[in-house]
């Protein structure tokens, strides 16, 4: 289906905080979109085009090779690095041949490494600042406090303009926030995983008013190709909404996870710029709450109570 032109709006995460684009492009695949640089560019660029502006990194993706890919393209285009904003995160070490020194996969969320994170972030994008920098995951030996004056120091050096979290408990967020304030807590959710509805991790967003970052909304893909009875009749759900009110599938997935009043910003994942207008598109509209509820009783299979 063709999507109608629109163009994507922008949202504070918090009062006064961070602005990013309504959808944010996320780049974790980029490395298996082969692109020439000339392609990445021309994506970025179409990207701008539609008003998604916000492109989502981590060291860890690809293998610690998608900042690279992406700082190639900035440095074929400089101009555009002052029109867009530049999310990265930090605190995953990966077994990899890029880093010989890793001997076992774990976290870590020590000022030395979060610092040393975001240095080497700066310099395989070719940028002087992120804009936002996440603790990828919660860690179990994560000090509070040490977190707080490494994304402190980072902010003071100009490095990072904002700082925030991802996959964190409620409380989790609560205290690191109580000592720095944070931007966002970027978790997975879709009508495949629906927990941070029940689990407080939205109420508590919605009562700090901080919007959360949704990765993973269209369930990784499995809401198109998965053969699960119950995510059959899941899609089958979708679609019943999708043609009556002539919108893509993928749209009402996206319109469905917006109407959450914690003001959710979804990730997208595709290097084809027909699904990021597509997530642009959901924008543009609103669910009725009979059709909303009529998703999560088939996310859920059964009624509420």
């Amino acid at each position: 289906m063709s999507q109608p032109s629109a163009t994507c709006p922008r949202i504070a995460t918090r009062q006064d905080g961070l602005e990013l684009s309504r959808i944010v492009a996320g780049m974790w695949r980029m490395g298996e979109w082969n692109m020439p640089v000339s392609s990445r560019v021309a994506f970025i660029e179409e990207c701008i085009a539609l008003g998604v502006t916000s492109f989502d990194h981590a060291d860890i993706y690809g293998d610690y090779g998608v900042e690279s890919l992406f700082g190639e393209a900035l440095r074929e285009r400089p101009s555009l690095r002052d029109r867009i904003e530049i999310v990265s995160k930090c605190g995953i070490k990966l077994v990899s041949a890029r880093r010989p020194a890793h001997t076992i996969q774990h976290y870590d969320t020590s000022a030395r490494h979060i610092v040393a994170s975001a240095e080497a972030s700066l310099r395989q994008l070719g940028t002087d600042r992120l804009d936002l920098l996440l603790i990828h995951r919660p860690d179990p030996l994560m000090n509070f406090d040490e977190v707080a004056e490494a994304f402190t120091r980072l902010q003071r050096d100009g490095k990072v303009r904002h700082v925030g979290v991802s996959n964190f408990t409620r409380h989790q967020f609560e205290a690191l926030n109580r000592r720095v304030p944070l931007a966002t807590n970027q978790v997975e959710f879709s009508p495949l995983h629906t927990a941070p509805m029940f689990d407080e991790t939205f109420d508590g967003l919605q009562d700090l008013g901080v919007a959360p970052m949704i990765w993973s909304p269209l369930g990784g893909g499995r809401l198109f190709t998965a053969t699960e009875p119950h995510i059959v009749k899941l899609r089958a759900a979708i679609q019943d909404v999708a043609d009556r009110l002539g919108q893509s599938f993928a749209g009402v997935v996206f319109a469905w996870i917006m109407a959450l009043p914690s003001r959710p910003i979804p990730l997208t994942g595709s290097g084809r710029i027909e699904s990021v207008a597509a997530a642009v598109a959901a924008t543009g509209f609103t669910l009725a709450r009979d059709d909303w509820f009529a998703i999560l009783r088939a996310a859920r299979g059964h009624e509420v109570a």
